[in-house]
């Protein structure tokens, strides 16, 4: 069997990438392969960022190796925050002591006050570097933001956002159906498919 690594120490992303690859790759992850460097994600979008983590780890450990890059683009925002997602309270200049999710959405919805449209979607961008050739798997949900959190589910942006076709958030559908429908899930089908032919 094949052995990939994926650019996380995510527990339940890679629980999610190793059932879809079963009996076909074998999943490490950063920790299975004793990394524990901060690599860096200085990109300026979701490619360049999966990019630079899949690189970093194919040219220290010398492994095929994918990463993924995420975040949240809000239409009235001119995309805002999207690669600064999981660090725009802190670009912000807000504390996140009270937790960062927390601080992020509340910078978002106070950006959002009085704006009436909420559109945004959410998106992955996976890198795969494979057999020397490098690969990109693009995923998206379209959807919208609310005025309040709703639902203790999920992480990040979660309580706020409804996928197009639902009425609950992403917190609230819980993770099977979210795992189903979302902009990751999406992006690692494509990868997913790719490797059963590859």
């Amino acid at each position: 069997m094949k052995t990939l690594v994926f650019a996380s120490n995510n527990a339940h992303k890679l629980e999610e990438i190793r059932a879809i690859l079963k009996g076909q790759y074998e999943v490490k992850s950063l920790k299975d392969i004793d990394c524990e460097a901060d690599i860096p994600e200085t990109g300026t979008t979701f490619r360049e960022n999966a990019l630079q983590k899949a690189t970093y780890v194919k040219e220290h450990f010398g492994y095929d190796c994918f990463a993924d890059d995420s975040g949240l683009q809000v239409e009235a925002l001119n995309g805002e925050p999207g690669v600064y997602s999981a660090r725009y309270a802190v670009k912000n200049g807000r504390s996140i002591e009270g937790g960062k999710d927390e601080a992020n959405m509340d910078v978002l919805l106070e950006k959002l006050s009085g704006i009436d449209n909420r559109k945004a979607c959410f998106r992955t961008c996976v890198a795969l570097i494979y057999e020397g050739q490098t690969h990109f798997f693009d995923g998206t949900v379209e959807g919208r933001i609310i005025y309040e959190k709703r639902g203790a589910g999920g992480f990040g942006y979660d309580p706020l956002f409804v996928p197009d076709g639902y009425e609950q958030t992403f917190a609230e559908l819980g993770n099977e159906v979210k795992n189903g429908i979302s902009h990751r899930a999406r992006a690692v089908a494509k990868l997913a498919a790719f490797l059963r032919d590859a």
